[in-house]
């Protein structure tokens, strides 16, 4: 019975922490951990959501790789910092690799952000948001991906010398996960429903090196591939120098790890290699994947090139392109240099206009799309398995094993025609195919 006068007491609100993620895969594993945290601990979190409350907390979570990526993320602080200044938003804090790297002069900079934190400070975040580190759950995610794939990172870190990459200054020195500990998280992803695992690190090849003194990403593909409801998994970032040869005899005996590798290639001509300290001569390189195509014929390679290192000349520049018209890359990207603070190539002349590095990326490009067009041609007729991501519109948008999420090709089929199960496997009969696009329609 209320007593006459009296308002019955208001429960607490907790406050939604929203989650900003910025830059590549590894950043997106490392939000999805945040917030599994967060939710183990009671806490209303979700990720990138465009309405933000009084009281809420904004947590950033930042890219330092290069000029863009850092752009991209001070704008970000900023534009949630003004927010907080209108009283618009509760708190903002700021983590990942922009912190890591610049965090003395981000906090004399944007003095309105309430805490900035480093690539390996998140026990440290959540204590002081108030939560626990929850050891019981390691393994468990949010996923900000569809559940159906999840990107999977096996190690943090990078041991290699490369001159243009200030990653081992945000994210520190290799270290490995522990077999056990992925396949463990792995049954977690596979009973809530993930079929595609992407693996990635700055470099899978090196994996198991600092744990078991030994390469053993053969023997960590076996262990996942044991995994029931696991139907792919994919190998994204792996370094040339050293390459495990034996990864591509798992990819023969295993049906559910994909014909595909991603392996960043960055340049050819040796003395750009030599200058990036890749470890590898253009001979070594054109021999290792002709091998990789000899021992797996039916595989599609990626790579990513740079446009404009510094001493690079037309003489590199019409190299590289040869090698690209030579070698018909399934999937392949550019980026222009960067050139960063700290690294080994930073004491080099940044001599490549930035309109040079431009028209040299577009010249790759236009090259690589007419390989493409070619290549999605010879697949008119064909049947793929394809693993349907999401409905775009009047299109089901799925993908082949030939093809990563949000970087390579995809099949388009028609919803105002055919239905199909977003998250769900189907055969597809390619009909038309353009310079990255295939549309098919579905087949028993």
């Amino acid at each position: 019975m209320r007593t006459k006068g009296l308002k019955p007491a208001e429960a607490k609100v907790q406050p939604k922490v929203n989650v900003i993620t910025l830059g590549c895969s590894k950043n997106i594993v490392d939000s999805e951990v945040l917030m599994g945290q967060l939710k183990g601990n009671s806490f209303n979190v979700v990720h990138e959501s465009e309405k933000v409350g009084k009281d809420d907390i904004v947590i950033i979570n930042t890219c330092g790789f290069i000029d863009n990526a850092k752009q991209e993320s001070i704008d970000t602080i900023l534009q949630y910092s003004e927010l907080k200044d209108k009283g618009k938003v509760g708190k903002v804090i700021v983590t990942g690799c922009l912190s890591e790297r610049y965090k003395p002069e981000l906090e004399a900079e944007i003095t309105n952000v309430d805490a900035f934190y480093g690539t390996n400070d998140l026990k440290q975040m959540l204590t002081n948001l108030g939560a626990d580190y929850k050891h019981e759950l390691i393994g468990e995610r949010l996923l900000t991906t569809p559940k159906h794939f999840a990107f999977f990172k096996i190690a943090e870190g990078c041991n290699r010398p490369c001159s243009f990459c200030a990653i081992p200054l945000m994210r520190g020195m290799h270290v490995s996960k522990p077999i056990d500990e992925l396949v463990k998280e792995a049954k977690v992803l596979a009973k809530n429903g993930t079929k595609e695992l992407v693996l990635i690190a700055q470099d899978l090849t090196y994996y198991g090196l600092d744990l078991y003194n030994e390469r053993k990403l053969a023997d960590l593909l076996r262990n996942l591939s044991d995994v029931n409801g696991i139907e792919w998994i994919r190998l994204q970032y792996a370094y040339p120098s050293q390459f495990p040869m034996d990864i591509l005899d798992v990819m023969n005996e295993r049906e559910n790890i994909c014909n595909y590798l991603d392996m960043p290639l960055q340049h050819i001509t040796d003395n750009m290699l030599k200058s990036m300290r890749r470890g590898i001569s253009k001979r070594r390189t054109v021999e290792l994947v002709d091998q990789i195509r000899q021992r797996v014929p039916d595989i599609a390679l990626r790579t990513t090139l740079i446009s404009g290192y510094p001493g690079e000349t037309q003489e590199d520049h019409d190299e590289l392109l040869a090698f690209v018209e030579q070698t018909r890359f399934d999937r392949l990207g550019v980026f222009t240099y960067s050139h960063e603070e700290k690294t080994h190539a930073y004491s080099l002349e940044d001599d490549v206009a930035d309109e040079v590095k431009q028209e040299r990326l577009e010249e790759i490009m236009d090259l690589q799309q007419g390989i493409s067009f070619e290549k999605n041609q010879e697949k008119l007729g064909k049947t793929y398995k394809v693993l349907i991501d999401k409905k775009d519109g009047d299109y089901f948008v799925g993908r082949t094993e030939y093809d990563s999420p949000e970087v390579d090709n995809e099949v388009l089929i028609d919803a105002r025609e055919h239905y199909v199960t977003v998250g769900d496997f189907c055969k597809v009969k390619i009909d038309r195919a353009e310079d990255f696009d295939l549309y098919g329609t579905p087949v028993k």
